[in-house]
C-alpha cells in the first residue's frame, strides 16, 4: 500500500479526487494533507474522511515538512493545489516521489505566480487550441520538473478563463489519480504513454486507463 501525502493550499477538489479513488482495495492511501492555511477547504475534506491533516503556515528551510512528511511514513507526496514554491530540502528528501498538477500544457504557462485562472488567461491571450493539465516531478523550480502524464483539453472559440478552467479541472480529477494508482501498482512513479487519443492532442481525449506503455 502507497502512503500518499497530499500538500494543498485551497479548497481541494483534486484531493477529493484522490480520496475518492484511493479507498477499498485501491493500492494507494491518502494519509496526511498539509495545508500552509488553516481555513483551507482542503483540510475540511480530508477531515470528513477521516484523514490527518496538519497546518505548516511557513515551510521555512523545508525540514518542518519533511520531519512530518517522514513523521507519517509517506511513500508519495503530491501537490494539488499548493501555493509554495517547495523548498529544496524538501525536494532532495522526496526525490522522484513528489508529483504536482499544473493546468496548462508544460512547458507552456508555468513559472512562478502562474497558478489558478491566471494559467488559462494566459493560454487564451496566445491564441492556443489545445489546453489541459499536466503532471510532472517536483523540482526546486516551479512547474520545471520532469512531465509524467498530460492530457490534452481543446480550447473552444468562445471560451472565457471560467470554462476552460472548469473543462480542464474535470480532467485534472481523472488524471491526478490516474497517475498516484499508476504509481502504487508500480512501486514508483512512471511515465504515462498512452495512445493518441489520450495524449496526442485529440479533441475528444480517451482515459489515460487506456495508457498502453509504462516506462
Amino acid at each position: 500500500m502507497m502512503r500518499v501525502a497530499v500538500l494543498a493550499s485551497g479548497g481541494g477538489t483534486n484531493l477529493q479526487a484522490l480520496l475518492d479513488t484511493c479507498q477499498g482495495s485501491a493500492p494507494a492511501r491518502v494519509v496526511v494533507v498539509i495545508s500552509n492555511k488553516a481555513t483551507a477547504g482542503a483540510l475540511e475534506r480530508a477531515r470528513a474522511a477521516g484523514v490527518a491533516t496538519e497546518v505548516l503556515a511557513d515551510p521555512g528551510d523545508g525540514e518542518g515538512i519533511v520531519a512530518l512528511l517522514r513523521s507519517y511514513d509517506a511513500d508519495l507526496v503530491v501537490l494539488a493545489g499548493y501555493l509554495k514554491l517547495v523548498p529544496e530540502a524538501v525536494v532532495k528528501a522526496f526525490e522522484n516521489r513528489m508529483l504536482n498538477i499544473h493546468p496548462a500544457l508544460l512547458p507552456s504557462f508555468g513559472g512562478p505566480g502562474m497558478y489558478g485562472h491566471r494559467v488559462h488567461e494566459a493560454v487564451l491571450a496566445s491564441g492556443a487550441t489545445i489546453s489541459g493539465p499536466t503532471v510532472h516531478m517536483v523540482t526546486a523550480e516551479y512547474d520545471r520538473g520532469p512531465i509524467v502524464a498530460q492530457w490534452p483539453v481543446p480550447v473552444a472559440g468562445d471560451d472565457t478563463p471560467e470554462t476552460l478552467a472548469a473543462r480542464v479541472l474535470e480532467v485534472e480529477h481523472q488524471l491526478l489519480p490516474a497517475v498516484v494508482l499508476a504509481a502504487a501498482r508500480a512501486g514508483h512513479v512512471v511515465r504515462l504513454v498512452g495512445k493518441e487519443a489520450a495524449f496526442g492532442g485529440s479533441a475528444t481525449p480517451g482515459p489515460v486507463a487506456d495508457a498502453t506503455l509504462w516506462v
